[in-house]
């Protein structure tokens, strides 16, 4: 996998150097299918597990960029968005002269299903609360609220790595996923613990949930302005509130703001730009 820089209102797309340089653009009406992560696909070409590097770019404030593969499935690395914030900062943020339009919420939003609940509340900064709710003993219930306009996703977010149970693991890989699961990349849970500890955070479960969420979330494609609170909503809910948002034109407004610090998200008024490479 490579970030390239890309020209000012390219937004995020990944390219596969496999298919003849095909470009699937990182927004909602690109989303193939969601159940355990998050898909692309147009014209029949798929990508794959895409959330974690799109959580990356939003939390650093970069809205332009291409991702090159040559496979389907973006690399799970570690399991959280930390290796991909590293190779942003590695290479740098270089400031564009366009302004970026924000996409700010005017209206509230909310959608429910069953126990699963997500909603998004008019705001001038970006902030999640977010909810889980598992039948295990070191999860259960918890919550975490987070402001993402103040430099906290690097520290706070980014780091919390991707989870599953050794007792569901036999499914899953039978259903053709998780193939590349390991201790290396996920935490693993066993009945009544952690397999291959130490937690990053004592909460590390529900963060990791809104790091999902702000990599679905960057399908609006803009930076959002905007109060989002969940309660175990999930990928496929996450999904269907951009396409709700973007479906109703009432819902929310562009704007331009004056930030101007490449490391704060929403990072500047400028559009922004990185490139590395894995």
């Amino acid at each position: 996998m490579r970030i390239l820089p890309a020209p000012s209102g390219t937004g995020i797309v990944f390219r596969r150097t496999d298919l003849d340089g095909f470009d699937v653009e990182a927004v909602s009406r690109n989303v193939a299918r969601v159940s355990y992560a998050t898909s692309l696909m147009k014209k029949g070409v798929l990508i794959s597990t895409t959330e974690h590097v799109l959580s990356a770019f939003i939390g650093m404030g970069v809205d332009n960029a291409i991702v090159e593969l040559d496979n389907l499935e973006l690399p799970i690395l570690d399991g959280s968005a930390k290796p991909f914030i590293d190779m942003i900062r590695k290479m740098g943020i270089r400031k564009q002269r366009r302004g970026r339009k924000y996409l700010r919420i005017c209206r509230e939003l909310e959608l429910r299903e069953g126990d699963k609940f997500i909603a998004v509340y008019p705001s001038d900064s970006y902030s999640v609360s977010y909810s889980i709710n598992f039948p295990h003993p070191l999860i259960g219930k918890e919550t975490f609220q987070v402001e993402l306009n103040n430099g906290s996703y690097v520290k706070q977010i980014a780091p919390a790595r991707t989870f599953g149970s050794r007792e569901d693991e036999r499914a899953m890989r039978n259903m053709g996923l998780i193939r590349g699961a390991s201790r290396e990349n996920c935490i693993v849970l066993t009945r009544d613990g952690v397999e291959n500890g130490p937690l990053r955070f004592p909460d590390e479960f529900v963060r990791h949930k809104i790091l999902d969420l702000v990599g679905d979330l960057a399908l609006l494609g803009k930076q959002l302005l905007g109060k989002v609170v969940a309660d175990r909503a999930g990928h496929a809910m996450h999904t269907a509130l951009v396409s709700r948002i973007l479906r109703d034109k009432t819902m929310w407004e562009e704007v331009t703001l004056p930030h101007d610090d490449p490391e704060i998200m929403p990072a500047h008024s400028a559009q922004a730009s990185a490139g590395s490479s894995l």
